[in-house]
């Protein structure tokens, strides 16, 4: 069980970096030392800790409610064998979270206050797939339950526009936009790569819902 076990370390590990700060300064997303201590293994252990336990909830959350419904479910039957689907979802994960991380670590490498934690990435990529899948499926966005579809874009939309926000220097709230944003795209590209036609479905399902 892939998600179970996600879920358990990422709980562990982010209670014992809460008890632990130099543990959390450690381990978390800094380009400017993976550049220059060649401290590669930070693309990765920086997604498994997480800044609060608010932080954490709204990540477990989401990652059981998505994520365990990808590999117990719909993986299996779309890619016609529990193996091959549970060799995606890993992909997926595990690949978010590097898609996340590799703008930011090219724009902040020199920059020594930059910093950043948490599976926002590898979570929203395996959001937005199983949006894909599920174009009307009903997700809730700000306790707002709506369509998946139009909880897609909206996400999109808002995480482009902040992102142009901070990079302008007129909007700062400490949160990884980029991160939700590259992972969302990791996401879809995965399903455009392994299949294709789920686009294609997923538009006549959207066009349908209006007729």
């Amino acid at each position: 069980m892939i998600t179970y076990t996600f879920l358990t370390i990422i709980t562990v590990f982010s209670v014992y970096c809460f008890m632990n700060p130099a543990a959390t300064q450690k381990y978390l997303f800094y380009p400017y030392a993976i550049k220059r201590e060649n401290e590669h293994y930070r693309f990765l252990t920086h997604a498994f800790i997480h800044g609060d336990y608010i932080h954490l909830l709204f990540n477990f959350l989401a990652l059981y409610s998505f994520g365990h419904d990808l590999e117990t479910r719909i993986f299996p039957v779309l890619y016609e064998s529990h193996k091959l689907g549970s060799v995606v979802y890993l992909i997926l994960f595990t690949g978010g979270i590097y898609a996340a991380s590799f703008t930011e670590y090219l724009r902040n490498k020199d920059n020594p206050s930059y910093s950043s934690l948490g599976a926002s990435g590898a979570i929203s990529a395996v959001m937005f797939v199983w949006i894909l899948l599920n174009p009307t499926g009903i997700v809730a966005l700000f306790f707002i339950p709506m369509p998946g579809w139009l909880v897609g874009i909206l996400l999109l939309g808002i995480s482009f526009y902040l992102i142009q926000r901070k990079r302008a220097g007129t909007y700062s709230d400490g949160i990884s936009h980029e991160a939700h944003f590259w992972g969302a795209i990791f996401g879809i590209a995965v399903i455009a790569v392994t299949k294709t036609w789920v686009l294609k479905a997923f538009y006549l399902q959207v066009i349908s819902a209006f007729q």
